[in-house]
């Protein structure tokens, strides 16, 4: 097993990871931008190590820099997290060549299944149906006039080199082909380092249906069945539930048999996802294969009960899958929410600023994977998450009431973000049917605005009343520094011990 590993990301995720290497007895190294250095996974990190300026090209998408890091500080492995680098087979070739382990795929299965339009050739090299689109990221506009005359609108703008709705445009006329293309290139290259976009049908109202995956070096490979992300807004998942009220045992194994042969067949090793558009009349198409972790993990890991980052380190050090198909079960229902620093009300325009106040909610079957605390400034140079919060329950009216519950209890002074929304969203009758679609969001909110009430005026007075008696502690204390208290300075430490 590893002794050292570098996060190569930021924020909750990097949290994540920090927090399973913890466990597993392995220590970490954080990577940080300038506008990081107060951050959470800096804090709780061993070691940090400082990247550059706060532009993602000059930070976290800074291959040379972040290969340096980790052999600077002799970390033997580099986890990538979600996003960035997380998919780039040419950050997973540098570093092969510098002897570090990558946890996930090696280069050659991501230049597979990273790069999205090489996982639609493989999919349709096994006769595994897929959308109609390009098998080629375009070069020039021709090549994409050529694609929209087959394919016809509505067309969709995806970027080649990553997910997470980065990069993605609708395409409803020939007037907006041109603008949609260069707006997703700018995207992908800010968000991937990879600009290289291509075209595909756009199906209406259908639902998101993926399905986590697990396969280790030893041709071992596993489903961990499915999750529902068809709640979203700018084609990013914001809601996500397992199981799936519109799948069927019969369908589950289908979905899951082709998932676990798309794996096979480009040789993946480590976790990643296999992502579906699953139509009104049962039949589901292959979108693309994500190559990491999974914003959504955590729900899998309530039903299912398998750490899915214990496993990436163990698959990454060598290590066999400890179980088989056959002896995977799902157990009662979980839904995430995810918590961004977004203004509902005005088109989930980002939201920057400093977070007065943060009161996360707690209680049986409530987990809340968080990369914020009271005091931290959130900068508008990064994907605005802030958390995720996850629910389980024996079924999944019981974690839908659990989830409204812990929205309620979920306090954050400061800026704006989409609690008050995603509360609506769960309590809206067609959500409670489980009638999804990925055009939930549009056709349910088209012009939503927040409720205002006694009880946000009762939140208001208790989190003033919190403030005012910080402010009184520090002024009575002449070592407070800004709002950072010494406990959240330190990083890791023992009575009696040190750092370790």
């Amino acid at each position: 097993m590893f002794k050292k590993i570098l996060i190569a990301n930021r924020g909750e995720i990097a949290l994540r990871v920090i927090r399973a290497c913890r466990e597993m007895g392995i220590a970490t190294v954080a990577v940080y931008s300038a506008v990081d250095r107060e951050a959470r996974h800096v804090q709780m990190s061993d070691e940090a190590v400082f990247l550059g300026p706060p532009a993602p090209l000059e930070s976290y998408l800074n291959i040379k820099a972040i290969v340096s890091a980790a052999q600077k500080t002799g970390a033997e492995a580099i986890h990538p997290g979600y996003g960035f680098l997380a998919e780039n087979p040419l950050f997973a070739g540098r570093c092969e060549e510098a002897g570090i382990v990558f946890i996930g795929p090696d280069s050659k299965a991501l230049a597979l299944v990273g790069d999205k339009v090489a996982s639609r050739k493989t999919a349709a090299g096994i006769g595994v149906l897929i959308i109609p689109g390009m098998m080629a990221p375009g070069r020039e506009m021709r090549d994409f006039e050529e694609a929209i005359q087959k394919i016809g609108y509505p067309a969709l703008v995806k970027a080649s080199g990553g997910g997470g709705g980065k990069g993605m445009h609708i395409v409803r006329s020939a007037k907006e082909l041109q603008e949609r293309i260069e707006a997703s290139r700018r995207e992908a290259r800010s968000a991937f380092g990879d600009d290289s976009v291509y075209l595909e049908k756009y199906l209406e109202q259908p639902r998101h249906v993926e399905f986590q995956v697990l396969a280790d070096r030893h041709g071992n490979a596993v489903h961990l069945f499915e999750r529902e992300c068809s709640i979203q807004r700018r084609h990013q998942k914001i809601v996500e539930e397992t199981p799936s009220v519109a799948v069927s045992a019969e369908l589950r194994a289908r979905m899951g048999e082709v998932a676990v042969a798309i794996i096979r067949a480009t040789h993946y090793t480590n976790a990643g996802t296999v992502e579906f558009l699953l139509d009104q009349d049962g039949n589901f198409y292959f979108l693309e294969v994500n190559a990491r972790i999974q914003v959504e993990h955590p729900i899998t890991e309530m039903v299912v009960g398998v750490d899915l980052v214990h496993q990436q380190i163990a698959i990454a050090a060598g290590e066999k899958l400890p179980f088989r198909q056959e002896e995977l079960r799902q157990r009662g229902h979980a839904i995430e929410c995810r918590i961004y620093a977004e203004d509902p009300a005005a088109g989930f325009l980002p939201s920057p600023g400093k977070i007065l106040f943060v009161r996360e909610p707690e209680g049986p079957g409530v987990r809340c994977d968080s990369g914020v605390y009271s005091g931290i400034t959130v900068t508008p140079y990064y994907d605005p998450i802030l958390s995720k919060l996850i629910v389980h329950a024996e079924d999944r009216e019981s974690a839908r009431r659990r989830m409204i519950t812990a929205l309620a209890d979920y306090t954050i002074i400061g800026i704006q973000t989409t609690v008050e929304f995603l509360r609506e969203v769960i309590e809206h009758p067609e959500f409670a049917a489980g009638r999804t679609h990925t055009h939930f969001i549009e056709q349910h909110f088209p012009n939503w605005t927040p409720r205002t009430g006694d009880e946000a005026l009762l939140d208001f007075a208790l989190i003033a009343g919190a403030l005012a008696g910080q402010e009184r502690a520090a002024a009575r204390s002449s070592s407070a520094q800004k709002s950072l208290t010494p406990w959240q300075t330190v990083g890791r430490w023992a009575v009696g011990g040190g750092q370790n």
